[in-house]
């Protein structure tokens, strides 16, 4: 049955929606603005202005909860009135924003505490919460705002806090060539969003939700396609998937609490709400849900792989979060009931990545900054809280009941078993061996990070547990991480069924190939089958230089050539082709005009030479003219000349 969507005006309470935006934007304001003379309070008014709108956060929701629709817009005024083109400054409070809306707040809101005691000894710290509080505004206005310009436009915003925070440092080139390149490459996705949406405009007529969501049907199944494959690659750049991946890894150049935010909160889940948002369209075209699928499985399966070759702490991280968000694109792609699943995964995910983003920060503090775990070793017993806590988001994320990953991550391997034909395996195998070797690459990280011998370099006397202001934020992700899994999968898919489709009209509706528990049993016999196999290879510490390996570790450690590819095919050609243009406006284009202008100079230099001021001379060059016309007449008369 073909759904319909209508929102009604927001009343009471919910009419003061726009708060969620507006206070972490003046915070941004007052920081940024009121310069060095913020410097002793700013961090705790970043911190403020989170934990507020995590609280109207709450409030709005239970608000939301009684009512029959649960789905309410505000339009705040006229923001573009051109012709036929109208876009309202308006927002959408409905079951999916609300659940964005507490974990960006929530977790934002832990994480900013963790940043206070972070960054503690940094110059910067109350620009860096000026930023901070930016890029929080800017993604909830992304999954506020009730038409697609007011996403572009916080879509937009979060790629530039994003490239401010990653290259915070701006100071270390690698921290000013990590945040250019995020910039550059979220710019591809960018532009295809705006593509999309200019497509939205002059088929439908325009670009508020409901009026796209109710057209869809009147399209043709070619314009939906281009809409949906524009679509897509807008979010692969959000959120760090094959083919616009690259830049995800690097962004761990920025201070570790800007990592967390991007990876656990804010930043790579904005693509997976662009698809959840937009799932009327993505429902609409059968072509477009495969190929949804096929790159949440390659970049899930990317992830894992590369992830597995890294020695970097923070950069395993990352790579796991690109596979991770792979599986939340597989749900998506999946369609019917998997909807739900992929924000469920992603809400726990947020969870337990935190956790260990900041667990990271924290062995970083005690260990001098350094990032490399084959020089780690022994930290349990120096760091019992963040080893404790790091040893829950590791459970978690490699599916071991009952932590929450087996509860979010379990369900979409076993909906990718479910689209009724051949491609059951193909998605379902991929989803089984991410499983795998999850399990193997985070037991590697967590095992040669806390356990073995101890392997530091000689600056290292003694390890130290981080101060109270940023354990505190590491327990509370470690509950959310134990507890998150069950309390999502028992109530997110009822809460969200307003807005995504339920079990039916899917390609996640049918009968699965094989049974639903021997499905559950592959998973944790793979997950645990990784997980001890890692330890029996790391348990006793590794090589601390690099070893002489196979092709494929030598291909994941330079991330399967992914950079090389971009390099030889885009970035040379693109500085050839910079250069060839270059050159041919300086000597091409410009060549001409100052060709000309040398032209007309010249001539009239020469010109200019018969200008004498002698009498004689004028009087020899009327003598001559008058001889011309004369002879010319006479010609003429003689029938000389025509």
């Amino acid at each position: 049955m073909e759904r319909t969507f209508e929102y009604a005006p927001a009343t009471g309470l919910l009419g003061s929606v726009w708060l969620l935006v507006a206070i972490p934007l003046v915070s941004a304001a007052i920081l940024l603005l009121l310069g060095r003379r913020a410097d002793k309070w700013g961090h705790w008014l970043g911190v403020a202005s989170v934990g507020a709108a995590f609280v109207l956060g709450l409030s709005y929701f239970f608000q939301l909860r009684g009512l029959e629709n649960r789905s309410v817009q505000l339009s705040l005024w006229d923001f573009i009135a051109v012709g036929s083109f109208k876009v309202d400054f308006g927002l959408l409070y409905d079951p999916l924003a609300a659940v964005f809306v507490l974990l960006i707040t929530g977790v934002g809101f832990l994480i900013h505490l963790y940043a206070t005691g972070y960054m503690s000894h940094d110059t910067g710290r109350r620009r860096f919460f000026g930023y901070f509080n930016l890029f929080v505004a800017a993604m909830l206005l992304l999954v506020l705002g009730n038409n697609y310009v007011m996403l572009y436009v916080g879509w937009e915003g979060v790629g530039l806090a994003s490239y401010l925070l990653i290259s915070f440092w701006y100071d270390r080139p690698s921290a000013a060539t990590a945040g250019k390149k995020a910039f550059v490459m979220n710019r591809v996705g960018d532009a295809a969003l705006a593509i999309a949406i200019f497509i939205m405009f002059a088929t439908l007529g325009t670009v508020q939700y409901d009026g796209v969501f109710n057209g869809v049907g009147q399209l043709t199944s070619g314009t939906v396609l281009v809409m949906g494959l524009l679509l897509l690659l807008g979010a692969t750049g959000k959120s760090g998937q094959f083919p616009l991946q690259a830049w995800l890894p690097d962004a761990m150049e920025g201070p570790t609490p800007v990592s967390a935010l991007i990876h656990a909160a804010t930043m790579v889940t904005a693509g997976v709400y662009l698809i959840a948002r937009s799932n009327p369209i993505f429902s609409a075209n059968s072509t477009l849900q495969t190929v949804v699928v096929s790159v949440g499985a390659l970049t899930l399966l990317i992830g894992c792989i590369i992830g597995c070759a890294k020695d970097d702490i923070k950069r395993v991280l990352a790579w796991s979060t690109v596979s991770q968000i792979g599986y939340m694109f597989l749900g998506v792609g999946l369609g019917g009931g998997a909807y739900a699943l992929a924000i469920i995964h992603l809400l726990a995910h947020g969870f337990f990545k935190a956790n260990m983003f900041l667990g990271a920060g924290s062995v970083m503090h005690g260990m001098k900054d350094q990032v490399d775990i084959r020089r780690f070793g022994a930290l349990a017993k120096y760091m019992k809280i963040t080893w404790i806590t790091f040893a829950t988001g590791w459970l978690a994320i490699i599916g071991i009941p009952p932590l929450s990953g087996y509860f979010t991550k379990e369900p979409i391997i076993a909906a990718a078993f479910e689209r009724g034909d051949w491609t059951s395996w193909l998605y379902g195998g991929a989803a089984l061996l991410g499983a795998g070797l999850t399990a193997f690459y985070m037991t590697r990280l967590f095992v040669l990070t806390f356990h073995g011998p101890k392997r530091w370099t000689e600056d290292i006397d003694h390890p130290h547990e981080s101060p109270l202001v940023m354990t505190v934020p590491l327990i509370l992700l470690a509950v959310g991480s134990v507890a998150s899994g069950v309390l999502l999968a028992t109530s997110v898919p009822d809460w969200l069924t307003p807005v995504l489709p339920g079990g039916e009209g899917g390609t996640a509706a049918h009968e699965a190939v094989i049974p639903h528990v021997a499905i559950t049993v592959l998973s944790i016999v793979l997950t645990l089958l990784g997980a001890g196999l890692a330890w029996m290879l790391f348990r006793n510490g590794t090589a601390t230089q690099e070893q002489p390996a196979g092709p494929l570790v030598r291909a994941a450690r330079r991330n399967l050539y992914t950079d090389a590819f971009n390099e030889a095919v885009f970035e040379k050609p693109g500085i050839f082709l910079t250069r060839a243009l270059v050159y041919l406006d300086n000597r091409g284009i410009d060549g001409v005009v100052n060709g000309l202008a040398a032209g007309v100079g010249g001539g009239s230099g020469r010109l200019r030479r018969l200008q004498t001021g002698f009498v004689r001379s004028y009087a020899t060059s009327m003598l001559a003219g008058a001889v011309l016309v004369v002879g010319a007449f006479l010609a003429v008369q003689a029938g000389w000349l025509g």
